[in-house]
């Protein structure tokens, strides 16, 4: 039969042209028309919405979700999660937001991989959603970007910085979008901090202090017995086996992020889970996204009490505590800028609310991350926290840890992406298991 629809008509276009030629026989509901909603927002027809994938369905996972089906601009079509309690939680959670959103649409069921190679081999994913611990973010990246996915990964971007360059290489190789979950540079307080910071309201910057949590420890838990449901070599995935403990992976009774952050074979501690909100608002602000500190010296070395990062203009950055928890100071030359979550102070008060002048220097403004990926992958465009700058975001943190680890002073190049010294160079990858590595 011969196809009598151009391919230039819209689904959304043919459905309204046949609901005018057969009147009230064709009832087609608002929302898959498109038009607007009462709030003047836009309904997307169904041949609109952006399919996505989700790998890890734990506590980050089940927030990422509401952000994302809040947008109106997506539906969920897989899962892949190794603990069977948390993909039932999180399909139950999915299947509540469509009763109680109609706009979506129905609710069809949602299938889980355990291995999620077989949810990227599906031809309906339009793009993934990683939110597993750490260790998996370069392996299940790499793949994605292979199989044609576009992709949001939770930040620290990479768990080394080599695994963060094979992230960026296999994006630009396979032309994909991707946005790095650093949402804090869609907040208003931070993208004015940076507009602050480069346009010279506080004069020329000299020093920043950064206040996050500690370096990684090694993994030296007591085993526990595995839960019913839980794949653990699946979880471990690259990584060498160890013993079971449910701070890796906590039951549902415990609603809380878990602790395998803080083990250096799956996270990067504080440094890393806050250090890759805070350092990069500074990389943002210092407009240093594609490059870097060049030295960095660990706690107690040339004369530094905390560990401390200098970039080639000579300002320097201290991982140190101060009054603001989780907070960044800025100290220039004309004043001072202090900034954290919901909370912004300039030493000079009418900073705070300063309109940046249209002639002055602007940063990508973006006031939702999630529709920021949606629109890039729609205009296959770069979102505002590229793959490149999630990688170099988490090599900030990365070769902060690796100073502590060495209690050295160490120098580097962004550039090389390497260190003067061979025992810093042999810790900026790791190695990987066979089955699920990657090559570095």
């Amino acid at each position: 039969m011969k196809n009598l629809l151009p391919h230039s008509v819209k689904r959304r276009d043919f459905l309204a042209q046949a609901s005018l030629a057969f009147g009230s026989f064709l009832i087609v509901p608002r929302h898959v028309l498109g038009g607007k909603r009462p709030d003047g927002s836009l309904y997307l027809a169904p041949s609109d919405m952006m399919n996505l994938g989700f790998i890890g369905t734990g506590k980050q996972g089940k927030g990422l979700s509401n952000s994302f089906m809040s947008t109106g601009e997506v539906r969920i079509t897989a899962i892949s999660e190794v603990y069977q309690a948390k993909a039932n939680q999180f399909l139950d959670r999915v299947k509540d937001m469509y009763a109680k959103t109609p706009s979506l649409g129905n609710y069809s069921e949602i299938p889980n991989y355990q291995d999620f190679r077989e949810l990227l081999a599906l031809k309906n994913v339009d793009a993934v959603v990683i939110a597993s611990p750490d260790h998996w973010h370069a392996a299940m990246s790499v793949r994605a970007a292979a199989a044609g996915k576009d992709i949001y990964c939770e930040k620290p971007l990479s768990l080394t910085v080599k695994e963060g360059r094979a992230m960026v290489d296999a994006t630009r190789k396979n032309k994909r979008v991707f946005q790095t979950g650093s949402m804090q540079r869609s907040w208003p307080e931070f993208r004015q901090a940076a507009e602050l910071i480069r346009n010279g309201y506080i004069g020329e910057v000299k020093s920043i202090k950064v206040n996050v949590g500690p370096p990684p420890i090694a993994y030296d838990l007591a085993a526990e017995e595995m839960p019913m449901g839980l794949d653990f070599e699946k979880w471990l995935g690259p990584n060498s086996a160890v013993p079971f403990n449910s701070e890796l992976a906590p039951p549902l009774s415990k609603d809380v992020f878990p602790n395998w952050r803080k083990y250096k074979e799956f996270g990067g501690g504080g440094m890393t889970d806050w250090g890759a909100h805070m350092f990069d608002i500074v990389q943002w602000a210092l407009d240093m996204d594609g490059s870097g500190p060049v030295k960095v010296d660990a706690p107690k070395t040339n004369g530094n009490e905390f560990l401390t990062y200098t970039y080639a203009n000579g300002i320097t950055m201290t991982h140190q505590p101060w009054e603001w928890n989780n907070g960044i100071e800025f100290v220039g030359t004309e004043g001072t800028l202090r900034v954290q979550r919901k909370k912004l102070e300039t030493s000079k008060p009418e900073l705070k609310d300063r309109i940046i002048g249209a002639n002055e220097k602007h940063v990508y403004a973006s006031d939702n991350h999630y529709k920021d990926f949606l629109n890039a992958i729609r205009n296959r465009s770069m979102p505002i926290c590229d793959v490149e700058i999630g990688h170099r975001t988490a090599s900030v943190c990365n070769i902060g840890n690796i100073a502590y680890a060495l209690n050295k002073s160490l120098t580097w190049n962004p550039k090389s992406e390497k260190f003067n010294d061979a025992s810093a160079n042999d810790l900026l990858g790791r190695k990987m298991n066979a089955q699920w590595g990657i090559k570095l």
